[in-house]
């Protein structure tokens, strides 16, 4: 049997702190190796501050602040025929829109909250009967001298069930300073609340006082807001929780830059119908930008003077062939970077219904007509029994418009 091992006992030491072996008040010692340790620290964030400071106040320092001068502002307490005008035709502005522009008080009308333009079905609000939308009725806005534009296709149309023409099934408004408020350059303020319905299209935006370089796009469009009244959730494309801003331009319809100079911004869990929102323009020689709310949120910026040269050079059209011939630059007699936006512009406000150039695409939110279709408005109208339900009631089927400012670059004369 093994002797067991006898292990010395450890001698007790006390764990008690002996006064002078220790210091009392540790935090309250200087050492010198944390002094430098919080001067670097401190002084590199000191360092941080004055270079953010720098880098801030060089980004302010490089925005051009321009001086303006108020050419419009209007509250709405009444349609004031000196700002506005009323376009009265019903065929489709280039853009196969379904809708026939009116000054019908039922579609363009004030009241507390502004100014309302307000899409109804032409059937409801005219004697048009259903029978006579989709066969044998005459309407001709010409010879009521009611429209305000020209051409045959513009201003009348035949119902005719064979061959699928219908009356414009929608009735609504446009309405625009053309020859009465303009300008060109500077900044342009709308307050507006927009609509809700499926194929429902508001837009704020801009055409030129005169095609200075020819027909549209070679003139220029600037599309400050636009949107879509379906509702976001069954739209992929964007729709009343979306706003587009856009240039157009080009030597031809078929060459439209647009895709080149576009922004999108889309909100969540809400959408522009719900509350009035501040669509906004800023233009210079040198650059053009549209914004929601305010200048920080931008929905698309372009810069003029940087090196992609100038607007025939930023499209690549040299290069593009169209219906076996080249394309020609209608803009390179001004010399000018921003040509052709370097001109005149004017405001229109204006709610269009459908269209078949694309905006609604095919095939996206069950859309229940082709562009391509000899009878899409007719295949808008059979579909009404989905879309119609969708639209608000009252004027929440309209873009409402709470206020329009307008400035030109420049001090007041």
């Amino acid at each position: 049997m093994r002797k067991a091992v006898t292990r010395p006992r450890r001698k007790f030491k006390t764990a008690r702190l002996v006064t002078g072996e220790f210091d009392e008040k540790p935090w309250a010692v200087k050492h010198p190796r944390l002094k430098w340790e919080r001067s670097i620290f401190y002084g590199s964030i000191g360092v941080g501050v004055a270079i953010g400071a720098i880098i801030c106040y060089q980004a302010y320092a490089s925005v051009t602040n321009h001086s303006y001068c108020l050419v419009l502002e209007d509250n709405f307490q009444k349609i004031d025929d000196s700002v506005w005008s009323f376009e009265i035709q019903r065929g489709g502005y280039g853009s196969g829109t379904f809708d026939w522009t009116t000054d019908d008080p039922q579609n363009a009308y004030t009241d507390a909250e502004g100014l309302h333009i307000v899409p109804t079905l032409t059937t409801e609000t005219t004697d048009i009967t259903p029978e006579q939308l989709v066969d044998n009725h005459v309407l001709n806005l010409t010879t009521s001298g009611q429209c305000t534009t020209t051409g045959v296709d513009n201003c009348s149309i035949r119902s005719n069930k064979t061959a699928g023409a219908i009356i414009n099934p929608v009735r609504s408004a446009r309405l625009s300073t053309k020859g009465k408020k303009s300008i060109t350059y500077g900044k342009v303020e709308v307050v507006a609340k927009m609509p809700q319905g499926n194929w429902l299209w508001p837009a704020i935006w801009m055409m030129p006082e005169e095609s200075k370089y020819g027909e549209w796009p070679r003139s220029g469009e600037i599309d400050i807001a636009e949107s879509r009244g379906n509702h976001g959730d069954n739209y992929t494309s964007g729709g009343r929780d979306s706003i587009i801003g856009a240039l157009h331009w080009g030597p031809i319809p078929q060459a439209d830059g647009f895709w080149r100079t576009s922004g999108q911004h889309r909100v969540r869990r809400t959408d522009y119908s719900q509350a009035f929102h501040t669509f906004g323009l800023e233009w210079s020689e040198n650059y053009l930008f549209t914004y929601i709310d305010s200048r920080l949120l931008q929905v698309f910026f372009i810069k003029f003077n940087d090196k992609k040269g100038k607007m025939w050079e930023r499209g690549d059209f040299g290069k593009a062939i169209v219906n076996d011939s080249a394309l020609f630059d209608p803009w390179s007699q001004t010399g000018r970077r921003n040509t052709p936006f370097d001109a005149a512009f004017f405001l229109i406000l204006n709610v269009a219904v459908g269209g078949t150039n694309g905006f609604f695409p095919d095939g996206v939110g069950n859309k229940p007509w082709g562009d391509k279709s000899l009878m899409a408005a007719k295949e808008f109208w059979d579909g009404r029994g989905s879309w119609y339900q969708t639209w608000g009631e009252g004027s929440k089927r309209g873009m409402t418009v709470q206020s329009v400012r307008m400035w030109q670059e420049g001090a007041c004369v």
